[in-house]
């Protein structure tokens, strides 16, 4: 079968999946099959539509692809992260997926802990036609968000949140395990009193972080209660808090290790103020891997947390579920467990030499 009609190129606009249809005698979908290499489609099909394209010189970009397939879907993005760096990383990966999968976002801030407001404010996004949602940590766990969603039947693809249930889409990294490399990177080293400063206490990854520090300090024989921990909220103000905490003790650790970037810059900042080389007479390593690592001197010891390609992932995770949903198929969870690097900069090293006492001098 060939092209039934040959219409001029538009004067103005670009050119249509229709007109390809329509130059064709086919559907748009059946065009959006033979562009997406879908099989279920003659021969003489594929080969009546290829040339209607060729012809019309009609280049579609993803979105109108994902658009004609019937994939495309309005994506809510409900944010509240403290770490503004975190977020940049995070709305990048959203941003290219959203582009490449023909998602669109709309994005919403959540700042309040009040269960009622943030019921309210998940009823207001999910009013304006969104087919689904995506929640970064901290609004991740939040319970009145998650129980607002299910009483409306919406998906949702939590990040850094715990295995899924049932129809539960999520996901993260392994951070009980990168908390555990971290802390052995720093005892291989030679430190053994080490200072930590936790993420928000109602944070997932925060209490899988603590566990990892602890589990390598059990490994290594190495007493928890030796160590000054300190409880941080993922700010950079939390951590000038908990760093001047952690130094005004009778004995300094030799090293600290803070649960995301921006408390382990506050740290550095601390211990400059205080005189401490970095990483001389402290070594201060974080987590994340954002942009203030390389920011900031000396540059960060951290962990490397793929915060876009888990943006990423999550769209990804939304829009295969959407995609089940509308061709009736029942729900099921799944969850993407990304891989995370330990990348070593200038700000650790070993422990400073103890420092030997001062000969006494023989009296005459």
């Amino acid at each position: 079968m060939g092209p039934t009609s040959r219409p001029s190129r538009r004067s103005r606009g670009a050119v249509t999946i229709d007109d390809v249809a329509r130059a064709a005698g086919v559907s748009a979908m059946t065009v959006s099959r033979v562009i997406n290499g879908g099989r279920n489609v003659r021969d003489s099909t594929r080969a009546a539509v290829q040339e209607a394209v060729q012809q019309l010189n009609y280049a579609p970009n993803s979105a109108a692809r994902s658009l004609a397939a019937g994939e495309s879907a309005q994506v809510g993005l409900l944010y509240a992260n403290p770490s503004a760096a975190y977020l940049s990383q995070f709305l990048i990966g959203a941003l290219g997926a959203a582009k490449r999968l023909g998602a669109h976002l709309q994005l919403e801030s959540c700042v309040s802990d009040d269960p009622d407001e943030q019921a309210e404010v998940t009823r207001r996004l999910a009013t304006s036609d969104v087919d689904g949602f995506v929640l970064p940590p901290p609004l991740s766990e939040s319970k009145p968000i998650l129980a607002e969603l299910e009483a409306i039947d919406l998906p949702v693809v939590t990040l850094s949140f715990a295995p899924p249930q049932d129809s539960g889409l999520n996901v993260r990294i392994d951070d009980c395990e990168a908390a555990l490399e971290m802390t052995r990177y720093l005892i291989g080293l030679g430190h053994r009193r080490i200072g930590f400063i936790k993420g928000h206490p109602n944070d997932i990854a925060s209490a899988d972080r603590h566990q990892g520090f602890l589990k390598a300090l059990e490994e290594a024989g190495l007493d928890a209660a030796d160590q000054p921990i300190e409880q941080g909220y993922f700010t950079y103000r939390s951590g000038l808090a908990a760093t001047e905490r952690i130094l005004s003790g009778a004995q300094l650790p030799t090293a600290i290790f803070a649960s995301n970037d921006d408390m382990a810059a506050a740290a550095v900042s601390v211990a400059h103020r205080r005189g401490l080389q970095v990483p001389r007479d402290i070594s201060v390593v974080g987590f994340d891997d954002t942009a203030v690592a390389t920011t900031i001197w000396p540059e960060l010891t951290t962990v490397r947390q793929p915060i876009a390609d888990m943006a990423d992932a999550a769209l990804e995770l939304l829009m295969s579920d959407l995609k089940r949903r509308r061709a009736g198929s029942k729900r099921r969870g799944a969850e993407r467990v990304l891989a995370h690097e330990l990348v070593v900069r200038e700000s650790s090293g070993p422990p400073p030499a103890p420092r030997k006492p001062a000969r006494r001098s023989r009296s005459a």
